[in-house]
């Protein structure tokens, strides 16, 4: 049985291969080309000024030291700004999402080892080379052209191999902001514990990576011993393969609808279900999975995405920045005004099921304290370790539960959700911040503790959909019938197939288990 989900989960990632690979090998080879374009004009003039040469390579420097998932996100806020200062200016904007924010913060990463490589090579020539080109009366343009720079190709070439694999590497990063990449692999396969998936991510990145390499590497070997056919050919299967995977990437069909998800299972589930119902109307749908979640609002504002499901607590504390927790109906009408107004977003409606933010402990560690509530933890609290997800402890539910009850933990701890349950069920921590609708509360036997004192926030799933797309009658008549259409027991039950693979469900596969079961409610 195992061996057959094995092999199925293999042939479903190979399925999606040619797609995730076209998109990494095209952002990765634009990434590269402009990069060479700037580090070879810095290059040089780091070469000829000294007083360039410090600060270029400082920048250069620094921007290494930002991690690769912060610099791509940072983008797209300044894409976005870009794009509604151009369409103030001239009429017309462009999309901040996906490939544009990936390019940029790729290219700024591929550029370090290529000025770095060039214009050591160049300083540390023979000064005995440099005179005799002077003494021959070559300029200063000459000389750097026919002598500088052909002496120091064998180690620009290495920096180019350096740049191209750290691009390759990084470009598995652009999920979060809306790129198509190997990285999807990754991203979806940590969320749904599909260690397939992430080990297909992670080889075909690295066999990527090493393949691009070794052509790089045959051309360095060319231009050192002076052999045409060795740059020739690696330059070809380079072209080659970016040729190849613009095809099939031009051979996808056009989508009329977006449809956006957030980084998590019942995210991918839920935009598979929303896909679903629009299909049935007749749209053609693309997705825009494993968004992070300050950047899906902001994409749905700008009309990137058409539709997504998001909470009305993320909405109400993180984009309307309120503090006070009123009842959950004046949430709803309250936010609904407000998005109309400020952003033109239609709240279609609650999916009837809610996704809170609550403490969960497992059973037999909460029984043997006698905790059931947070007021319970309170007194138990500094003897005890907290784990949350990357976010939580930043959130302002953190500080309403913190404060709210005096908690001070012996420490706390950040994990990606799937390694938080797991922390908590092998005891390397005792409490989680787990959330209410999730399969994996039931899977590892865990219990939620009361909130008596209310101050953690409504958390509904709605359904939101761009000003684009605010009177659109498919999407009307498609997501409609969602409306309260889902408990969060079904919820649930759908997370859990995902996340413990119950019958091999993916999360398509449990969006048309939870499609059916809202069908037969309605019946």
């Amino acid at each position: 049985m195992g061996h057959l989900v094995m092999n199925e989960r293999v042939a479903a990632a190979w399925q999606l291969l040619p797609e995730y690979l076209a998109e990494h090998v095209l952002l990765s080879a634009a990434a590269m080309a402009l990069g060479l374009v700037l580090s070879l004009g810095l290059t040089i003039a780091a070469i000829r000024s000294t007083a360039v040469r410090w600060p270029v390579l400082a920048f250069a420097s620094l921007v290494q030291t930002i991690p690769g998932l912060a610099l791509l996100a940072l983008f797209y806020p300044l894409l976005l700004a870009a794009s509604a200062l151009a369409t103030q200016l001239v009429g017309v904007g462009f999309s901040a999402l996906g490939f544009l924010p990936s390019l940029l913060a790729l290219t700024l990463y591929s550029m370090l080892p290529v000025i770095r490589n060039g214009v050591t090579g160049v300083v540390n020539l023979d000064p005995a080379v440099i005179e005799a080109s002077r003494a021959v009366g070559m300029t200063e343009r000459q000389r750097l052209w026919r002598v500088e720079l052909p002496l120091a190709a064998p180690m620009l070439m290495a920096g180019v191999r350096t740049a191209a694999v750290w691009v390759i590497g990084a470009a598995t990063l652009s999920t979060p902001v809306g790129q198509t990449s190997l990285g999807n692999f990754i991203f979806a396969g940590l969320q749904i514990q599909n260690w397939v998936s992430v080990l297909f991510g992670c080889v075909s990145a690295a066999a990527l990576a090493m393949l691009v390499d070794s052509l790089l590497g045959l051309m360095e070997n060319g231009i050192a011993r002076r052999s045409r056919w060795r740059v020739a050919a690696g330059t070809l299967v380079l072209l080659s393969g970016v040729v190849l995977a613009a095809v099939t990437r031009g051979g996808a069909a056009p989508a009329t609808y977006v449809i956006g998800s957030k980084n998590f299972s019942e995210q991918f589930i839920l935009a598979e279900l929303l896909a679903r119902k629009v299909r049935a109307e007749g749209g053609t749908v693309g997705q825009r999975s494993g968004l992070g979640s300050a950047i899906v609002f902001e994409a749905l504002a700008s009309g990137d995405i058409d539709v997504y499901v998001d909470y009305s607590g993320t909405i109400w504390a993180n984009v309307m920045r309120r503090t006070d927790v009123p009842t959950r109906d004046v949430i709803l009408d309250e936010m609904r005004g407000w998005l109309a107004r400020e952003h033109g977003i239609v709240l279609l409606g609650s999916l009837g099921f809610e996704n809170a933010y609550a403490l969960a402990m497992r059973r037999d560690r909460a029984t043997g304290l006698g905790i059931e509530s947070i007021a319970d933890l309170a007194a138990h609290a500094s003897r005890l370790r907290i784990g949350g997800d990357l976010e939580f402890f930043a959130r302002p539910e953190w500080s309403a539960i913190r404060d709210g009850y005096g908690l001070s933990f012996e420490s706390r701890r950040e994990f990606e959700p799937t390694f938080m349950y797991e922390a908590v069920t092998s005891g390397e921590v005792d409490v989680i911040s787990a959330f209410t609708s999730d399969g994996r509360i039931a899977a590892n036997d865990l219990v939620v503790l009361e909130d008596p004192r209310g101050v953690i926030l409504p958390y509904d799933a709605i359904v939101l959909v761009a000003a684009k797309r605010a009177a659109d009658p498919v999407l009307r008549r498609a997501l409609t019938p969602l409306v309260d259409a889902i408990s969060v027991a079904l919820m649930r039950e759908a997370n859990y197939r995902v996340d413990r693979d119950v019958d091999k469900a993916t999360p398509a596969a449990a969006a048309e288990w939870l499609d059916a079961r809202i069908l037969g409610v309605q019946r």
